[in-house]
């Protein structure tokens, strides 16, 4: 755990490079889970204001083990940020797959997909690299490519995968005007190529269904092509493909024993760090809860547990308070007055709006300690974290959390001619789906998530920020001591310095 930039992918890739090492083994096993790391970075990982190579997804990875040796080992991912797909603030980018697509496929094979200059493109906002920045994607884009084949991805399955993004880049550019005659809406004239593009891409030919002709540029009866539900097609075409990666990944790595056999295990959990940016919204908050649930469990062993040890062995030992962030967590989660109860609560009202929700959330916390309401014309509210402040703007929360996919929409992906498309959005797919992640699913799969890290004997990697400017070889001392300030560290330490960290069993002992 740590803030976002603090090291915690490349401390779970050295810990797991680690582990394999230690099976002393050199199966082909041991090498696929190191190589899946390349295509989880480049569809799940994107530049932010914190880090270059930022996770947008958690993931939890299983190793399963037979006498010290890797039997085989799954990937839980959770809440991709998918909203990213379709906008990105100052300073930020898309997910790096975009980037390396336009940095390592030829011309014949741009053409193909139909990708243009990068610069045209809305959804990775005209942003490109430089001549270096660009050399350098075009080797991750090789990485990928290596890691699809060593994954097993069928040469059509790769085809279909670059067409769904081609096709994603493409639908993001359609714009929308009134047709004067009838109040209805048309695709705007500048966007005609855009539509042939995505449809070239075979992504979205079956969305044109006026009858009257394939190509018409009335949409009036496609109402789900408007912005927003563009935007929603797009992100749920991502998520899905993403989803289907990581079940791929799974079904290559999956252990090959008699399921009789007792397995032991252990997994690492890499999980989005806290976040505090200029613009804080819908996708912060699940993160930052996830944090609070982290550190919670964190309180849990090294304060409660262990000085509850301390007192049942009558130890003469003197009480180490903390920071116990059980407040704010009663704040989000309880029921049925909690901050995401509301939320949920709204959501399911059709005549709700984000204004409706704030209100609701200023009226229902009032006077809580942990909540302050929206300050100037910003429609929002703030949240006292364990980590400190953070101001989150309330527009897009109810829409982000419905997270909805109207049945038109679904028809059209199940039927869409590009196999991939198809399978994705079939029941042959869900069973290895992550589920839409609206917000009860959203608590659910963190409470799942909790469950099996609470059944689990638990050690702690806490990754510590050296500076804000992403700068190596730079300590910012003040930076690091807030840090260890709020994780509970300079107590951690004094648990740890006066206290029995190890205890071995009494054999263990007679025995050296």
């Amino acid at each position: 755990s740590g803030e976002s930039g603090a090291g915690k992918t490349e401390s779970a890739k050295l810990l797991l490079q680690h582990l394999m090492n230690l099976c002393k083994g050199n199966s082909q096993l041991e090498q696929q889970i190191l190589q899946v790391n390349p295509l989880l970075e480049a569809f799940g990982n994107a530049q932010t204001v914190m880090n270059d190579n930022s996770s947008r997804f958690g993931k939890y990875i299983q190793l399963r083990f037979q006498k010290n040796t890797v039997q085989g080992a799954k990937i839980s991912e959770y809440l991709l940020e998918k909203s990213r797909v379709v906008q990105q603030d100052t300073g930020e980018r898309n997910f790096h797959i975009f980037y390396y697509m336009f940095a390592g496929l030829s011309s014949e094979e741009k053409e193909m997909y139909g990708l243009l200059d990068p610069s045209l493109y809305r959804y990775i906002s005209g942003q490109f690299g430089t001549q270096d920045v660009a050399q350098r994607w075009k080797h991750k884009y090789q990485e990928v490519c290596n890691a699809l084949d060593m994954v097993g991805f069928q040469e059509q399955e790769q085809v279909d995968l670059l067409a769904i993004l081609a096709g994603v880049l493409s639908l993001g550019n359609v714009a929308f005007e009134p047709e004067d005659s009838n109040g209805s809406v048309k695709v705007s004239e500048a966007s005609w190529g855009w539509l042939k593009a995505a449809a070239v891409s075979k992504y979205i030919e079956p969305a044109c269904c006026v009858p009257s002709s394939p190509w018409s540029p009335l949409v009036s009866c496609c109402h789900f092509l408007l912005a927003d539900a563009r935007d929603s097609i797009a992100k749920v075409a991502y998520g899905r493909v993403f989803g289907w990666i990581v079940c791929k990944i799974n079904e290559l790595l999956a252990e090959n024993v008699d399921p009789e056999v007792e397995l032991s295990e252990i997994g690492i959990l890499d999980i989005f760090g806290f976040e505090n940016f200029a613009v804080n919204r819908f996708e912060q908050l699940c993160i930052n809860l996830a944090n609070e649930q982290l550190q919670h469990f964190f309180n849990h062993h090294i304060f409660q547990l262990e000085q509850a040890a301390y007192k049942e062995e009558e130890l003469p030992w003197e009480t180490v308070t903390f920071h116990n962030n059980e407040p704010v967590l009663n704040l989000l989660l309880a029921k049925p007055l909690g901050l995401l109860s509301l939320l949920d609560e709204q959501s399911a009202f059709p005549q709700a709006t984000d204004k409706t929700f704030v209100d609701k959330l200023n009226s229902s916390f009032k006077g809580n300690l942990h909540f302050q309401p929206g300050r100037g014309h910003v429609l929002g509210f703030s949240i006292i974290h364990y980590a400190g402040k953070v101001q989150y703007t309330a527009a897009g929360f109810l829409e982000k959390n419905r997270d909805t996919l109207p049945a038109t929409v679904r028809g059209l992906f199940m039927n869409s001619i590009t196999p991939l498309l198809s399978l994705l959005f079939t029941g042959k797919f869900l069973h290895c789906d992550r589920a839409s992640h609206r917000n009860p699913e959203l608590s659910h799969s963190l409470m799942m998530l909790m469950d099996r890290m609470y059944s689990a004997n638990p050690h702690f990697v806490r990754c510590i920020k050296p500076n804000s400017q992403k700068e190596p070889g730079v300590v910012d001392s003040w930076v690091v001591l807030q840090q260890l300030r709020y994780n509970g560290l300079l107590e951690t330490i004094r648990i740890r310095r006066d206290g029995f960290s190890w205890r071995p069993s009494f054999e263990e002992f007679a025995e050296r």
